[in-house]
């Protein structure tokens, strides 16, 4: 996790977190795997509850759902505070992802995502998104969460190549619609819910292999082009 992303979260925990320093909060990290970093010490009061998940087990990680696209394994309106750093980029259908994100937080809850908008191609296991502040409110908009600031960050003195990514954080907020308004927009969610996550199941498979393929015949073309062993894959 490179510099920039750390100070995204550290500047999104000190303007609407710090007041809550001490008192009980549960905090989802959706990508949470430890890759070089995580934001496990940036969200590191007694009081709170940081919990990971991720597609696989890995260092950190706490969640791997059985099916990534209908978290089952997670309850309901059960975490105060959803972030993700680096992640949403590599998700193929984030706005079936952005909708279980929102499942999950509480009304009134607290979402923090940071993205890159440029950058060169990194696959893990794909990559397929960069963000602008537009798709980032209209991500939002989709799951039905209030925007409280979206931008994309310039270039900036980092140690480390965080220029390259240009980070783009949004900060959103679940709204508390009442019981009445909650019950009905919950019914609409849940049948919305069903049918991307029974389209992004289909298509996954599909999508992993073709963008394999494409991949090493990429590669194949590179050390055809720069002769013997000349290709590389990007990383």
């Amino acid at each position: 996790m490179h510099q920039s992303s750390i100070a995204r979260m550290q500047d999104f925990a000190a303007r609407h977190l710090d007041h809550q320093r001490g008192r009980p909060l549960r905090i989802l990290d959706i990508g949470g795997a430890n890759v070089n970093g995580s934001y496990r010490d940036v969200l590191d009061d007694a009081a709170w509850e940081y919990v990971a998940l991720d597609v696989a087990s890995g260092p950190g990680v706490d969640i791997v759902p059985a099916n990534v696209w209908r978290w089952s394994d997670v309850d309901a309106r059960s975490f105060d505070v959803v972030v993700s750093g680096q992640a949403f980029e590599h998700i193929a259908f984030p706005w079936v992802t952005i909708v279980e994100l929102q499942r999950v937080l509480k009304p009134g809850g607290l979402v923090c995502l940071v993205v890159p908008s440029t950058g060169d191609e990194h696959r893990y296991s794909l990559d397929c998104w960069r963000f602008y502040r537009d798709g980032l409110v209209a991500l939002a908009q989709w799951a039905d969460l209030e925007v409280l600031e979206a931008r994309v960050h310039g270039d900036a003195e980092w140690s480390d190549p965080s220029n390259i990514w240009h980070d783009a954080v949004l900060v959103a907020r679940r709204p508390d619609l009442g019981r009445r308004n909650a019950v009905i927009a919950g019914a609409k969610r849940a049948v919305l819910r069903r049918v991307l996550s029974f389209q992004a199941m289909r298509r996954s498979p599909d999508l992993q292999r073709l963008a394999d393929e494409m991949m090493e015949r990429s590669a194949q073309d590179d050390q055809e082009s720069n002769g013997s062993g000349g290709g590389s894959r990007p990383g």
